[in-house]
């Protein structure tokens, strides 16, 4: 099977908060950890893995809330004033020129027309009442399990810069992903699956897998990328039928590699291979159990629209129950992307009314149905869903009926793993254009993510170039109104 894009626990437990730069130079500087290592492998995996379960509690800064992510990444950018923050003033003076009434900053395509109102009605949910579009009446129906933030903002306007900022911190390509951190900090519960991965329902976002890139942490932080399918994963079937073959395979591999490891000494390249052999050859067990849906029931697969009319919906619910079944057997941080078809991207600089409604179609019920799920199981206190694309939409129309991007404010919505649920936090100004009431940025999003999973983003480091790197840069604070 093919071992790119594969993370591997035996890497996961491994110089988190240190700088060093590889597995190997750890072991050479740590005596102690060598030997406790060489008795794992003596006493069998069970004695290794409850070593690296010690580790990774010890690394924790603080009382974690969340145990994993869950990533609902909405590629395009979602119309703020068209979904979840409703402005009355921009429907009352819809076809005016909105430079007539407040200042108008150049924007990606420079095409400013009038102020275009809500196309879609809000109506309060729940028993907090948050207003939510008539475009989300299932997430609606969840809204007092979500912390709607109405004040993030993006530096930047263009799709590709703007996804690295969301997914790294930064605006550069190559840096590691907010999954890669995750991972790096953490390891991977299940060392028979990657502790980072994405679903990849048909749309790779623009900037493509340097969205999920381990950046220069080691390779095998890196994101494994997989459709929500039975055939997700291409040659994760076993090549052999006769284990102890493949095996004696797999183990002479592993002896020519360490050859190579002994002679280039802490090269990562060599050694990501190598655990991603190993990786791989645990995956050909878990990953079709993990994909093969069989075992659950025709009312669970109801309730996330497997039998929705439109086939979006039934590949976005694909997407959503996969998600949930990592989360059950340990993968750390799991992103799901957009589906591919009509639904498309949310970006919708013309047709607004169609593209939009069509994206809301597609994830709607198998969002809400993903936290019901969550609950009714007792997981959505400790896995963390966030909901978000890259920036939000102007309030003026660009053309007739589209809407260009807009950074200045936009808004995201996160559920359990330590949120507060019914609640709004932040406010743009009266036309949904710019943030006015407690801004909050991505570093924000980012150091709050880290902090309900236990880690202080300013420790999170990882030394290279010759300087201290953090997701976070020398940035960010966590959100602590949206923290229960």
């Amino acid at each position: 099977m093919s071992t790119s894009h594969l993370a591997s626990k035996s890497q996961h437990h491994c110089g988190r908060f240190a700088s060093f730069a590889t597995r190997r130079e750890w072991l050479r500087r740590s005596a102690c950890g060598f030997g406790a290592i060489a008795a794992g492998a003596l006493l069998g995996k069970s004695s290794l893995q409850a070593s690296a379960n010690r580790e990774i509690t010890g690394g924790i800064h603080h009382a974690a809330r969340a145990k994993s992510v869950i990533f609902l990444y909405m590629d395009g950018g979602v119309s703020q004033v068209d979904s979840f923050d409703p402005k009355p003033r921009l429907d009352s003076d819809g076809g005016k020129n909105p430079r007539d009434l407040f200042k108008v900053d150049a924007t990606q395509f420079d095409s400013v027309g009038n102020l275009l109102p809500s196309l879609w009605k809000f109506k309060p949910y729940g028993e907090s009442g948050i207003p939510v579009s008539e475009l989300f009446p299932h997430i609606g129906s969840m809204v007092d399990d979500l912390a709607v933030i109405r004040s993030m903002t993006s530096e930047f306007p263009e799709h590709t810069n703007a996804n690295y900022f969301l997914h790294s911190g930064s605006g550069l390509q190559g840096r590691p992903s907010m999954g890669a951190w995750t991972t790096y900090g953490l390891g991977s519960e299940n060392e028979n699956l990657p502790g980072f991965m994405v679903i990849n329902g048909g749309l790779i976002p623009p900037g493509g897998l340097d969205n999920f890139t381990s950046g220069f942490l080691p390779a095998s932080y890196q994101a494994s990328v997989i459709r929500p399918d039975p055939k997700g994963l291409s040659n994760v079937s076993k090549a052999e039928k006769n284990d102890q073959m493949q095996r004696r395979k797999i183990d002479f591999t592993r002896t020519l590699d360490r050859g190579l490891v002994d002679r280039l000494r802490g090269n990562d390249a060599v050694e990501s291979a190598i655990a991603n052999q190993e990786l791989a050859w645990r995956m050909q067990t878990d990953v079709p159990n993990l994909l093969d849906t069989g075992d659950e029931t025709v009312q669970t697969k109801r309730a996330y629209g497997f039998e929705a009319d439109y086939p979006q919906t039934r590949i976005f619910a694909a997407e959503c129950l996969l998600a949930r079944r990592m989360i059950e057997r340990g993968v750390r941080f799991v992103e799901l992307t957009c589906p591919g078809g009509n639904g498309d991207r949310w970006d919708q600089h013309g047709n607004l009314r169609d593209g939009h409604w069509k994206n809301a179609v597609s994830v709607d019920q198998p969002i809400a149905a993903l936290i019901r799920d969550l609950k009714d199981r007792g997981l959505l206190n400790e896995t963390l869903v966030v909901w978000s694309g890259e920036f939000g939409r102007t309030p003026f129309a660009q053309g007739n009926d589209g809407r260009d991007h807009n950074p200045q404010g936009f808004t995201l919505w996160m559920a359990g793993g330590g949120i507060k649920g019914g609640i709004t936090h932040g406010a743009t100004d009266d036309y949904g254009y710019r943030v006015v009431d407690k801004p909050c940025t991505i570093h924000d999003l980012h150091a709050t993510i880290l902090h309900l999973l236990g880690i202080d983003h300013t420790r999170l480091t990882y030394r290279f170039s010759g300087r201290d790197f953090r997701l976070t840069d020398v940035f960010g604070n966590p959100i602590h109104d949206v923290i229960a």
